[in-house]
């Protein structure tokens, strides 16, 4: 699907569900988060090419895949706690959707501390 496709979809759930909210409320949220599920594997479906031009990238520059795999997982780590957020927020739940951005956002520091204590080694390494 298209960029186009996805948005024309995007807009019609929402429109759908702002003539759903009068008569039944919760109808309108569980289609907006219908329709967030289907753009978000649409979404990871792309990841396919994204990790293919990483590859050819790791096989051009000499990069430790350990680094590449610590972006792709924060990467994903964002895309899934701003979609859920997203929902949460949708639903009437933004207290809920700020703790899910919280642990998101602990989630990408966790993973990215051995990539800071490897470039802090390196740079003991160049001040001894």
């Amino acid at each position: 699907m298209s960029v186009i496709t996805i948005g024309i979809l995007g807009i019609l759930a929402v429109l759908l569900a702002a003539q759903l909210k009068g008569i039944r409320g919760e109808y309108g949220v569980y289609l907006a988060a219908s329709a967030g599920l289907v753009i978000f594997f649409y979404g990871t479906a792309r990841l396919e090419t994204i990790l293919d031009a990483i590859r050819q990238i790791q096989s051009c520059i000499r990069i430790n895949s350990v680094y590449l795999t610590a972006l792709m997982k924060m990467v994903g780590i964002t895309y899934v706690a701003e979609f859920s957020a997203g929902i949460c927020r949708d639903a009437g739940f933004g207290a809920l959707g700020s703790q899910i951005e919280i642990f998101g956002k602990l989630s990408i520091l966790a993973v990215s501390m051995p990539i800071l204590l490897a470039l802090m080694e390196t740079i003991q390494g160049f001040l001894s």
